[in-house]
């Protein structure tokens, strides 16, 4: 296996180099080659199958590689890894194994369908198609014949043949709003698998492919519920035999049978015997007692379970009124709609079972059927509720109750309640009718506010001192849950995620350009910090498209600067620095110097992240003079910081040290925590390169008590990576092993590719020192990958400078000295005091002597 996981790695490496050496941007070179950017992308960052020998025939050609350099990266993708993943062992860069079990609960009193079980069970056992790879259930039928039931069921009971886990997604292809795309869905489940944000490829062809490479191997079932086209579906579709799709749809999705083998389901109307069996087991006896009423009833509902479940509810609900009156209303009800519409659709009898339905609740619990399936989020709790009816807290929950025990809502688990996609129709067809447009706007506002008003009250616990920064939001006359607590304000927010940004984008689009803004520029710090990075860039381009077309130039500023700082930690350089100059032209055209000082700061830190030491520590002195004049303490005191870790990196640590505690200073003062806790991080990192390990073992335990008390676990692991960066420098390997393990596992978790490159260093020198070269020389391998996917030279060197010392431990003088020059050259172009020590290396490699063996970096 090491040999194979090599390949990978210098292939994906020696692919990157030589595009850098011919002077070619990822999407010049998908030009010339005719393959996709995301493609070219992932290949380098190591997120791609094995590359075809056509795309690396194209790929050579348009490099103008020949000879022993076309040879040499031909030899290598034929020995590259079929996995985007490396196979790993303990330090080897992979997503956190997740077993997930999505599967919605079984409907309740499931009834019939047997045939249709067996169908799908039979279709299970067939060999796969000679024009399929997987096996592909699609279940077509109307809308409210019970297509999601039959799919959850079936899932449910074969579960046990797959233990790798069920997916389940709604796509939401008939709802009112935008259905669910499948690049939005492909980006849930690779989180579900256990993929950090940052490692979700931008492009929805470098999600699918990772999505198939981590389910190959794997048995699961995937259920994708609600499609309404094939192209929804067919990304989301596994790869291999192992996995099984069951795909759901009012549609008879052809092209899904015709082109991927899927073999179609078609599901009828119940058979009446089946129908009535299904009203028996939900209003009991009454229907033994007179079954032609029953009948008549199931007829009178088309047979469809939907309708079935929502007549039988009311049944149960008027427990003096015979089947047979219940039948009778429904039947003159059903006669008025017919008048309208006399196609014979099986959902004219739902709409009918609908209406006779709400005709029997009372006003207020009608009122809030009609403005619940306004909601554009997939789910909502009680508090929203509120907010869309406009009544208390109790109220709104004995409204959600009553629709609930009617089946005109469902629970989709505990606390939080959706509707089927069929009720939300009608829900909105009569709010437009019986409320009108202005009763519906009200309705949406309430909401709107409510969530943003709440949003801002969680960011106001999560990040106190930086509430000047955000909108100043203006209190809501819904009442919000509480939120004092910062793990309540955490919840809420990774709660309600999926909903915000689905509010954000019907905000945007439909008439509330403020509030997508606002909600955008108050969720900035939770996304960036939680690694929710494709959630940003979706909320932040809805807040620039909506603040560009209603001409607010400085909240399309505030957007295009939340969408560099999105981009940056994906590695994506080249779209960070274009959305930040952009952000920085309209905040110098609005005058406001603010915003300017903190885009300059942004900038800073992407050529930062680039080695470009110099220009970095130039953005970040022009930012630093435009928050002393604008008066803004704690932003000061960011520049300060940021102007110490660029002191740091170049081995000027008075200096570094100096601007962290004027930088702390302004912290105390301001009484910012977290700012306090990164600046003692920072000066613990200083004292650590100037050999003061017990003061810098302190500070940065400091650091890391605040950081877990605030629970901001991507800095947790960047502190517990100096920690054992400081021991190893005292020779304390088995304490340092304990906190570099620690801190691998978070920034697997968080994403955070910067301090994994970091710890396989260190994990590296431990290796080498403890007399074991091997290990050590597959850690820097997998460091010099990940630095090679982000662009970061420091770890990139800091790879090579410890590849060297692994190959001269081991004899191999010539690849030592190959290695030390090309740390040689990357910290010289970094300015980064390294360069003196390899030097020292490189003069001594042909002495006799060993030369004293350091901890690279």
């Amino acid at each position: 296996m090491a040999g194979t996981r090599s390949s990978a790695t210098e292939f994906r490496v020696l692919l990157r180099q030589h595009r850098v050496a011919a002077g070619l941007t990822q999407e010049e070179l998908a030009e010339l080659s005719g393959l996709s950017t995301g493609a070219i992308a992932n290949m380098e960052r190591g997120r791609s199958a094995r590359p075809y020998r056509t795309s690396v025939t194209r790929l050579a050609d348009a490099l103008g590689l020949t000879g022993r350099a076309r040879e040499a990266i031909v030899q290598a993708a034929r020995g590259a890894l079929t996995s985007t993943i490396p196979v790993s062992d303990n330090n080897q860069s992979e997503p956190h194994t997740q077993v997930p079990r999505q599967l919605p609960a079984v409907v309740r009193h499931f009834t019939g369908r047997a045939d249709e079980l067996e169908t799908l069970t039979a279709i299970l056992h067939q060999p796969a198609s000679a024009d399929a790879s997987v096996v592909i259930s699609a279940i077509a039928g109307t809308a409210g014949v019970g297509k999601t039931a039959l799919a959850v069921q079936w899932a449910h009971r074969v579960a046990d043949r797959f233990p790798d886990g069920q997916l389940y997604a709604n796509l939401r292809g008939y709802d009112p709003g935008q259905p669910i795309t499948a690049t939005d869905a492909l980006a849930r489940f690779l989180r579900d698998l256990g993929v950090p944000g940052p490692d979700i490829p931008a492009e929805e062809d470098g999600r699918a492919a990772l999505y198939r490479s981590l389910l190959a191997g794997r048995r699961m079932v995937i259920v994708l519920d609600n499609a309404s086209e094939v192209e929804q579906v067919r990304p989301l579709l596994p790869g291999t035999p192992e996995c099984v799709a069951v795909v759901t749809s009012r549609n008879a999705l052809a092209g899904l049978v015709a082109r991927d083998g899927a073999r179609r389901v078609d599901l009828d109307l119940l058979p009446l015997a089946d129908a009535v069996s299904l009203l028996q087991a939900l209003i009991g006896s009454r229907v033994n007692d007179d079954p032609e009423a029953a009948a008549a009833l199931a007829v009178h509902c088309c047979r469809l379970p939907l309708a079935l479940r929502v007549a039988a509810e009311l049944a149960v609900a008027r427990p003096a009124t015979s089947l047979a009156e219940l039948a009778h209303e429904l039947a003159d009800k059903q006669r008025r709609l017919d008048l309208l519409d006399a196609d014979g659709d099986p959902r004219t009898a739902v709409r009918a079972v609908f209406s006779w339905s709400i005709w029997h609740l009372d006003p207020g619990a009608a009122r809030a059927f009609r403005v619940l399936g306004l909601h554009p989020g997939p789910d909502l709790d009680v508090y929203a509720a509120a907010a869309l009816t406009g009544t208390s807290l109790q109220h709104a929950s004995q409204l959600v109750d009553r629709l609930a025990r009617a089946q005109l809502i469902q629970t989709a688990r505990p606390g939080r309640y959706s509707m089927h996609d069929l009720l939300r129709d009608y829900a909105c067809e009569r709010a437009a009718a019986d409320d009108g447009e202005g009763e519906e706007r009200a309705a949406l506002t309430r909401l709107f506010g409510y969530y943003l008003h709440t949003a801002a009250t969680a960011m106001d616990t999560l990040y106190p001192a930086e509430k000047h920064r955000r909108p100043q939001i203006s209190p809501s006359a819904t009442l919000a849950p509480p939120l004092a607590d910062p793990a309540a304000a955490l919840t809420w927010l990774d709660t309600e995620r999926g909903c915000l940004i689905v509010v954000a984008a019907h905000a945007a689009d439909h008439g509330w350009p403020g509030h997508a803004t606002q909600l955008a520029a108050t969720l900035f710090r939770y996304l960036e910090v939680g690694g929710h990075y494709p959630e940003a860039i979706a909320i932040h381009d809805c807040a620039r498209r909506a603040a560009h077309d209603t001409g607010d130039t400085a909240a399309e500023a505030a957007a295009l600067n939340a969408l560099g700082i999105s981009y940056l930690p994906q590695g994506r350089l080249s779209e960070a620095t274009s959305h930040l100059e952009q952000a920085l032209s309209l905040w110098q055209q609005t005058g406001d110097r603010s915003g300017e000082a903190r885009t300059l700061g942004n900038l800073g830190n992407v050529e930062w992240r680039q080695g470009r030491y110099r220009q970095a520590a130039s953005h970040h002195r022009r930012a630093l003079t435009l928050f002393r004049e604008t008066g803004d303490r704690v932003a000061e005191a960011h520049a300060l910081s940021n102007l110490g870790i660029v002191d740091e990196r170049q081995g000027r640590y008075r200096q570094a040290a100096s601007h962290h505690r004027r930088a702390l200073a302004l912290y105390r003062e301001s009484g910012d925590r977290t700012g306090e806790a990164r600046t003692l991080h920072n000066l613990g990192e200083v004292e650590l390169h100037q050999g003061s390990y017990q003061t810098a073992i302190s500070h940065l335990e400091q650091a890391l008590t605040a950081y877990r008390q605030t629970g901001d676990r991507v800095a947790e692991a960047h502190a517990l990576a100096s920690i054992g960066e400081a021991e190893l420098h005292q020779g304390s390997y088995q304490e340092a092993t304990s906190h570099l393990e620690r801190a691998l596992a978070l920034s697997r978790e968080s994403g955070d590719r910067d301090v994994e490159a970091e710890v396989l260093n260190d994990l590296a020198a431990i290796s080498l020192a403890t007399g074991d070269p091997s290990h050590a020389q597959t850690q820097h391998a997998a460091a010099l990958a990940l630095a090679s996917q982000t662009d970061d030279a420091y770890q990139q060197a800091r790879a090579h400078h410890g590849l060297g010392s692994v190959c001269h431990a081991s004899g191999d003088s010539g690849q030592a000295r190959h290695h030390w020059q090309l740390a040689l050259t990357l910290y010289t172009e970094l300015g980064a005091p390294e360069a003196a020590q390899v030097r020292t290396q490189l003069a001594s490699s042909d002495s006799s002597l060993r030369p004293e063996l350091a901890a690279p970096g």
